[in-house]
Order: C-alpha cells, then sequence, then structure tokens
C-alpha cells in the first residue's frame, strides 16, 4: 500500500505504540502517551480516526471498543527515511550508525551476526 506521506511525530507515536503492544484500544494507546504527557482520550480517539482515513491503522470491533492495528509497518518507515535522507544507500546508513560511537557490545554482535547471515544467503 503506497501512503501520499509519512506519518507527523504524533502519529509515529501512535504506531511506536502498536507496534510495541500490538492492536490496542482507544483506552490503552492513551495510556501509554500520557505515561509521558497529559492527553484527553478523545484527543487519540481523533488521531486515531485521522490515522484510519489516511490508512495508516484500521480497527475492528470487540463489544463497545475499536481495537486499531498498524496498516503502515515499522519497516515502511525505515524505508522511507533510507530514500528520503541517504538516497537509498543502506551502507551509508549503516556508517553512519556506527559513527555515532553509541553501539553496545551486544549491538555490534547482533549487527555482525545479521551480516553473516546475509552474506551465506548470497546476493539478493
Amino acid at each position: 500500500m503506497a501512503f501520499c506521506q509519512p506519518p507527523s511525530d504524533r502519529e509515529l507515536e501512535i504506531l511506536k505504540i502498536l507496534w510495541d503492544c500490538g492492536p490496542s484500544t482507544v483506552r490503552e494507546v492513551t495510556t501509554v502517551m500520557c505515561q509521558t504527557e497529559t492527553l484527553a482520550q478523545n484527543t487519540v480517539q481523533t488521531f486515531l480516526r485521522l490515522m484510519e482515513e489516511k490508512g495508516l491503522v484500521a480497527h475492528r470491533e470487540s463489544g463497545r471498543a475499536f481495537v486499531y492495528h498498524a496498516l503502515y509497518l515499522r519497516h515502511q518507515v525505515v524505508t522511507g527515511f533510507i530514500k528520503s535522507i541517504f538516497d537509498g544507500a543502506i551502507d551509508q546508513l549503516v556508517l553512519n550508525a556506527v559513527d555515532t560511537g553509541s553501539l553496545t557490545e551486544g549491538q555490534i554482535r547482533a549487527i555482525e551476526t545479521k551480516l553473516k547471515q546475509m552474506r551465506h544467503k548470497g546476493p539478493a
């Protein structure tokens, strides 16, 4: 599915909750968001309704509650970021990330493991 425009910062915040927590009600999303700031439940509900109109999320009914799930996936955000910031050059993204010097040993091992897996698969 193609999206006209990338999600706003607030929409990304809501998407992160849905990615991390899975399908969630308006109340559940509001509870998570209120851990960092005070928001009215109807504000979150309005965002989710608008996000549904944009094709970012969808809902199903569970009793009287709407349970929302993300249609816009995390990898789509990453792909858009790589295209817009690095002109699609994944190596430049990785090199810039490594240059920040903020990788832990565990993260370095995870990257090395992924690279080894990719080498064994061969060219795409």
